[in-house]
């Protein structure tokens, strides 16, 4: 028999061997939940660096879908690239003594509407911004910076004062009863404004978000010209909001066409692009102040357009959230937060496997929000999609969390690329919805000009042309047209215009989505 302190040694032992067993389990335990927030929380993958391999069928459609731009210019045309277009509208403007002859046509007639117009030229610069070096690999950077600055020319001239802004040039109602080219137009073509007595708060702001934002593109190329329009966007921001009034409200008539829904995410828009050109903390005060919680519809996701930017603010403030090392508030940083959660609830809404997907997609796949232009909303949110994608790898942001499941940048740009895919030909259709590209695309676009021979002369009463069974006589590369019915069908006729007509603004997007999709890269940290 041992003595006592022999006793008490074994039992030392004892339960130091307890103490060591329980160690190895709790060890074991925090290996294995370790192991388990492993596979849920994906580790990021490198930043990207410079652009990598090109994405063949991207780059081919990218080279497509500049071209519409050219289709749609207005004006005396230099170096003109379409063989079938001319000078057009050089009067415009004329009878206010103002130079409206540039910009670009709307859609497949010849009116120039500035807030889709404006809306056009906001996402063309975000494109150069974001993947500028992207598409300089394929020769289509300065092309996209030659049509940017087409617009942004035309809309410098539209805002001849302070608080003047010319919104719309031509009459749509008599637009809409010719059928003629561009070049052939002889009758009156008569400007809108608004002003302090008819504000039009969205479209000034939109206009003044094109002009900030190109402010950006044109800073290292052009300086005196990006202060310029970094000039009429401050001016424009503040004739916006201190006039406070929907211009759908000032000029019902232009309710018809493009009606606004609101002007808060207008404003919002606005205010970001403006902290972005000039690191202006007044603007970042006014988005995550009083104004971002009165229009920010914080927490509920909504579809990226022409007419409403939204979405397009909440990713664009999601930047500053991602690489923004500054000091700031508490309450800028929390408004920040906000901006950056509802995007990422957009993303959520868009990722087909998300327990919060829309139910908003045909069988196929593509997001489905509207009958008209339906390929307008699909591939806003993928171009959305594939920004936020890349804000992810340049930050090295793992995952984003959706209802309890993970996702990662690379789900966000599968999704991006389904978007694409379905337009470029992998459809039920079998049908590229983008003309000029692939061998099977819409012959009979509902387009004016690409209807009609060079040659012919036709006067406002063209509407043989229009009616003609025969395609188009001159096909408008790189048009994206409405898109197919919710059952996937399409009917290429050129009386189709809820299906056929193309947009220029349609343009913008497909071109940003195709230069997020064509290689990758690392996005700039910061635009300035």
């Amino acid at each position: 028999m041992g003595s006592s302190n022999e006793k008490r040694g074994k039992g030392c032992w004892c339960w130091l061997f307890i103490i060591l067993i329980a160690a190895a389990v709790v060890a074991a335990a925090v290996i294995t939940i370790k192991n388990k927030n492993d596979k849920s929380h994906p580790k990021a993958p490198p930043v990207p660096g410079p652009p990598g391999a090109i994405t063949q069928k991207y780059a081919d459609a990218l080279k497509a879908a500049t071209q519409f731009f050219n289709v749609q210019k207005s004006g005396k045309l230099v170096n003109n690239k379409i063989p079938w277009r001319g000078d057009s509208a050089l009067k415009d403007g004329s009878e206010e003594d103002v130079d409206m002859s540039k910009g670009m046509y709307d859609a497949g007639d010849n009116m120039k509407f500035n807030f889709p117009m404006a809306f056009t030229a906001t996402v063309l610069s975000w494109t150069i911004l974001e993947y500028g070096d992207q598409m300089d690999v394929v020769k289509q950077l300065e092309p996209a910076q030659d049509s940017l600055k087409w617009i942004t020319d035309y809309l410098i001239n539209s805002h001849p004062s302070e608080n003047v802004l010319y919104i719309q040039v031509g009459d749509p109602e008599a637009d809409h009863k010719c059928w003629q080219k561009p070049e052939s137009m002889t009758e009156a073509r008569p400007v809108t404004q608004v002003n302090t007595s008819s504000p039009g708060t969205e479209v000034a702001a939109e206009t003044a978000a094109a002009l900030a934002s190109a402010s950006l593109v044109f800073k290292k190329i052009n300086s005196t010209y990006s202060d310029l329009l970094l000039k009429h966007a401050g001016q424009l921001f503040t004739f916006a909001n201190t006039y406070r009034r929907s211009y759908s409200v000032s000029i019902p008539k232009v309710q018809t066409y493009y009606n606004s829904t609101g002007y808060g995410d207008e404003l919002l828009w606005a205010a970001s692009w403006l902290y972005h050109a000039t690191e202006d903390m007044s603007y970042l005060k006014f988005v995550t102040g009083k104004d971002g919680k009165q229009f920010g519809n914080f927490g509920n996701p909504t579809w990226f357009s022409w007419d409403n930017k939204l979405a397009g603010a909440q990713v664009l403030l999601s930047r500053v959230n991602f690489f923004g090392q500054e000091e700031r508030s508490n309450d800028e940083k929390l408004g920040l937060q906000m901006y950056r959660k509802t995007a990422e609830a957009v993303m959520c809404g868009l990722l087909p496997d998300s327990p919060s997907a829309t139910s908003s997609r045909t069988d196929g796949g593509l997001i489905w929000v509207s009958e008209w232009n339906a390929l307008q909303h699909p591939v806003a949110a993928a171009f959305l999609a594939i920004v936020y994608s890349d804000y992810m790898l340049t930050s090295q942001t793992a995952s984003i969390y959706c209802s309890g499941k993970t996702y990662t940048a690379a789900d966000l740009r599968n999704f991006a690329k389904s978007q694409a895919d379905y337009v470029l030909g992998d459809n039920p259709m079998k049908m590229s919805y983008l003309v000029g590209y692939g061998d099977k695309y819409p012959e009979y676009v509902h387009h004016r000009g690409a209807s009609i021979p060079a040659d012919a002369k036709t006067g406002c009463k063209g509407f043989e042309w229009l009616e003609s069974t025969e395609p188009n006589p001159n096909v408008a590369v790189g048009a994206l047209v409405g898109g197919p019915f919710q059952n996937e069908t399409y009917i290429d006729s050129r009386n189709n215009s809820m299906q056929g007509e193309p947009t220029t603004y349609n343009s913008a997007i497909i071109v940003g989505l195709l230069s997020g999709l064509l290689t990758t890269s690392s996005v700039v940290r910061s635009f300035t």
